[in-house]
C-alpha cells in the first residue's frame, strides 16, 4: 500500500512540475493584438510581425505589420504598423521577426522597445 501512495505522489508531482514549466511560457502577440491600444501592455511582451518600413532618419526604427497582411497583395491594403525600435540589430523590409520588450510612450507615440529581436524568415515584399 505504502509504494502505491508513494507511486501517486510522485506521479502528481511530475505532473505539477510539468504544468507550472507549460504556464510558464510567454504569450506571444502579433502586431494586431497590440495596435488598438498599446497602451494597456505594460509587462514585458513579445511580438512576432514582418518589418514594412523604416522611420526617416533613423534605421532601428521599423514600423511592423502583422503577419497576416502578407495575404494582401494589393496597394488598397490598410496596414497597422507597430513601431519597434531594435538598437543594434539591423533589420530589412521583408523580416518576419519575433522582438521581446516593453511598450513605452513617447511623445509621437507607442513603441516597443525591443531588448531582443530574432529573424524568423524573410519574406519578398515587392518593390
Amino acid at each position: 500500500m505504502r509504494y502505491s501512495v508513494l507511486k501517486a505522489v510522485v506521479y502528481v508531482s511530475i505532473l505539477a512540475i510539468i504544468g507550472l514549466l507549460a504556464g510558464c511560457k510567454d504569450q506571444v502577440f502579433q502586431v494586431n493584438d497590440i495596435v488598438s491600444d498599446p497602451g494597456a501592455f505594460s509587462k514585458h511582451l513579445t511580438v512576432e510581425g514582418v518589418v514594412y518600413t523604416y522611420a526617416k532618419g533613423n534605421t532601428s526604427l521599423v514600423g511592423v505589420m502583422d503577419k497576416k497582411e502578407l495575404q494582401c497583395t494589393t496597394p488598397s491594403c490598410n496596414k497597422a504598423l507597430l513601431a519597434v525600435q531594435a538598437d543594434g540589430k539591423r533589420l530589412a523590409v521583408g523580416d518576419e521577426i519575433k522582438a521581446t520588450g516593453s511598450i513605452k510612450k513617447e511623445s509621437w507615440g507607442y513603441v516597443l522597445k525591443a531588448n531582443q529581436v530574432e529573424i524568423i524568415a524573410k519574406h519578398n515584399l515587392g518593390a
